[in-house]
């Protein structure tokens, strides 16, 4: 992984949260150069997330191509609390909805949008 060219924007976060360097890694790669988000930063989500986190914007061609959008890449293997999620919000500056995305063994990657509070589903 530290010789792919991407690796300079995820060295300081991954060497502070190894563990989840894999996930972080997967996820970068995927919206930076599949998905081809545009302004993609990685943000360190702190000691209490212990992980690092996405944000960027969808291509100029998305519908919400302008909105900010954050991405918290994880394992499909780890368990996740409301607590962990309340905090990686707070961390995040309490955004209206973040994106979780879940790395599998595969490399293959879901992606679930979860709001803040209770949200009526769109029709």
């Amino acid at each position: 992984m530290d010789i792919h060219p991407s690796y300079s924007a995820l060295a300081s976060v991954v060497e502070r949260y190894p563990a989840h360097g894999g996930a972080l890694f997967q996820t970068y790669n995927d919206l930076k150069l599949a998905q081809q988000w545009r302004d993609v930063e990685v943000k360190d989500l702190g000691q209490v997330c212990k992980r690092g986190g996405i944000q960027g914007r969808r291509p100029k061609t998305a519908a919400d191509a302008d909105s900010l959008l954050h991405v918290v890449p994880c394992a499909l293997a780890e368990s996740i609390s409301m607590v962990w999620l309340k905090d990686v919000f707070e961390a995040l500056g309490n955004p209206s909805s973040i994106y979780l995305a879940v790395v599998s063994d595969d490399s293959s990657i879901v992606y679930y949008k979860l709001s803040s509070g209770i949200v009526k589903p769109s029709i």
